[in-house]
């Protein structure tokens, strides 16, 4: 059984839908007489619990965060939290996002509590209650990011019994950190190393560990961190098969049942025809020539983001240097700069005004090529699709509306669905129509990282320079700049020397900022490192124009607890400023 997310018989009889407070099925429905019986009475179990964690209001939305950030900017899904004009205890994104972390949380309970009395085999019982036991700790992770303590329910709460009276106060922070920990260790103890090919995607022993070291991480408790991060890493008890996959571009392309080693935990979306299968990526980070995109959602790379990306040799990118007074923000200016006119039927560039297109690009691909594996940049190509889904070359240019015609999707050239004049995802976007494997355009066929080796190494080098070993710090740094041909840290020109502990700092989170983007690490990253608050500025286009502005308060730093979960558990107590 490949974790494909059928929805299977456990699903099917409605373990319970909604919040925390529950719309529940009868238990009548899925009764120990006729379910909890066989081995694959287990197997759906764990199933079910898949299907509800790969929700797009549990994880299956993960890579929409970085809107929330400095590095994307967007209109939904988390459009309240991230402008913050708006967000409020009425946000719906911090309603849904409460309520469907409790379901599985509810979902993993259930398994927990019946798996444990099924008449099979202990190793089975074993490896089910392994898996129940990191999805819980994988949602309460999230809610304790997102609200800091909350209330706390485990096995012994059943849903047949008390689901119309869920009325526990909050736990405090560190018993639900305390429990996370409980779990993910029981976890590491009765999960496999791996599994048989055909349950590829099921929670491994690395997994757990990868995800303990995280919690560990995130409290600051750096050696704890490093013991966890090095079992999987330098395999120290097991052979744990993991590697850095050595294209940084197809690591984000892996579909058809395809998986990379880098994958520690992944969601497998591995059918783009079919509903269920695969996640509706496309839908957010696409633009208007991808698989008749008619967007209603529109998550873009920000300004911030590209600017950020070093030269190829390491130094530090700086706009003046290629088009002095860029950085003065005179929209005109960048306009004249970068700006060419096209015909009025949207075919051919007709004058290139005063824009020299080559000096742009260069401006673009002679820098970390992770730029341009991730950002669709001025002047670049993409294979899209026409009006028929057929393959067809569009180039992104930024065309003078004065002068000629405007982008249409439809015909060579792309134009984004807002209209702005920002930059667009190349990573996550599928080219053409993937020979025919990829029909709709919300069902992105690729297995996305809910865990990966990359960000793991990342992790390891920020908990070595924290707990004092920077040189520990820039050897694993380096092993994620080698594979995409970036220099090494410490290997030569001035720019490139750590002067120590704060640089390196801040060098590993400008490299988080590299790897991941588009994975949706960056907003739970500013926030632990006390950074959220200076990262938040204006959302502005390409030419510095305005697209929606920002705004933030203290409060921010934690989600309020949802009113509606408020008027329905009385011993629900509000975070501070909400």
């Amino acid at each position: 059984m490949k974790i494909k997310y059928i929805v299977g018989l456990v699903t099917a009889a409605a373990f319970m839908s909604g919040c925390e407070s529950l719309d529940y099925t009868p238990g009548d429905q899925m009764s120990g007489q006729t379910f909890w019986q066989t081995e694959e009475h287990a197997r759906q179990a764990a199933v079910g619990l898949y299907a509800a964690m790969k929700a797009d209001w549990c994880f299956g939305l993960e890579f929409t965060f970085d809107m929330c950030s400095d590095l994307a900017d967007g209109t939904t899904p988390w459009s309240d939290i991230s402008r913050g004009n708006s967000f409020s205890s009425n946000s719906g994104g911090v309603q849904n996002h409460w309520q469907y972390l409790y379901e599985l949380v509810h979902r993993s309970n259930t398994v927990i509590r019946n798996v444990s009395g099924m008449p099979i085999s202990q190793q089975t019982i074993d490896r089910v209650t392994g898996e129940a036991k990191f999805l819980r700790a994988m949602a309460y992770f999230r809610m304790l990011n997102c609200w800091g303590g909350v209330p706390y329910y485990d096995e012994t709460c059943d849903i047949n019994e008390q689901f119309s009276n869920l009325n526990a106060p909050r736990s405090s922070a560190e018993e639900i950190r305390s429990h996370i920990i409980a779990d993910l260790t029981e976890a590491i103890e009765k999960l496999p190393v791996n599994w048989d090919a055909a349950d590829l995607g099921r929670v491994t022993k690395g997994a757990a560990y990868a995800l303990r070291g995280k919690v560990y991480l995130f409290n600051r408790q750096w050696n704890e961190a490093i013991a966890d991060f090095e079992e999987i890493v330098y395999n120290k008890s097991n052979n744990y098969g993991y590697s850095l996959h050595p294209d940084y571009n197809e690591l984000f392309r892996l579909y058809n049942g395809n998986h990379s080693p880098e994958m520690i935990f992944s969601i497998q979306s591995i059918d783009g025809n079919t509903a269920g299968y695969a996640l509706n990526i496309v839908g957010y980070f696409g633009n208007k020539s991808t698989m008749r995109l008619i967007a209603s959602n529109c998550i873009v790379p920000s300004t911030t983001l590209v600017d950020m990306y070093e030269n190829l040799d390491g130094s530090p990118f700086n706009w003046d240097d290629v088009f002095p007074g860029f950085n003065s923000g005179d929209s005109q200016l960048r306009r004249k700069y970068m700006s060419v006119a096209i015909d009025q039927g949207s075919t051919k560039v007709t004058d290139l005004l005063e824009c020299d297109t080559t000096k742009v690009m260069d401006a673009y691909r002679l820098r970390d090529p992770r730029l341009c594996l991730n950002v669709i940049t001025p002047y670049s190509h993409y294979l899209g699709t026409d009006a028929g889904s057929n393959p067809m070359d569009k180039q992104f240019v930024l065309a003078d509306p004065t002068k000629g015609g405007a982008p249409m999707e439809a015909m060579a050239f792309i134009r984004n669905s807002e209209g702005w004049n920002s930059y667009f995802w190349r990573k996550w976007i599928p080219t053409g129509n993937l020979d025919g494997y990829w029909g709709e355009y919300n069902r992105t066929p690729y297995e996305f990282p809910l865990i990966r080796l990359g960000d793991v190494i990342l992790m390891l080098a920020e908990a070595y320079n924290e707990a004092g070993d920077t040189d520990k710090a820039i050897a694993e740094v380096n092993k994620i700049r080698a594979r995409v041909g970036m220099p090494g840290l410490n290997s030569g020109p001035a720019w490139l020397s750590v002067t120590g502990k704060e640089d390196m700092a801040e060098r590993i989170r400008r490299e988080r900022a590299f790897e991941l983007v588009g994975e949706g690490q960056r907003y739970w990253d500013l926030r632990r490192w006390g950074l959220l608050e200076e990262s938040v500025s204006n959302a502005t286009d390409i030419f510095g124009d305005l697209m929606y502005t920002r705004s933030y308060q203290t409060r921010h730093e934690l989600w309020p607890i949802p009113l509606v979960e408020m008027e329905r558990n009385l011993n629900l107590t509000q975070n501070e400023g909400w």
